[in-house]
């Protein structure tokens, strides 16, 4: 019963944690022109 005293917390912060990077990366626009990556990885530059 005691380890629930440590994993909820630790639960709690590993989620934010998620959340916080998904969040930044939204943010910094890596989600923007996911289709043009696709394309630029299948052409020969």
């Amino acid at each position: 019963m005691d380890i629930l005293f440590l994993l909820i917390p630790l639960s709690v912060v590993l989620v934010l944690a998620i959340l916080g990077g998904l969040w930044w990366a939204i943010e910094r626009g890596q989600f923007e022109d996911i289709e043009i990556e696709g394309d630029r990885i299948l052409r020969n530059d």
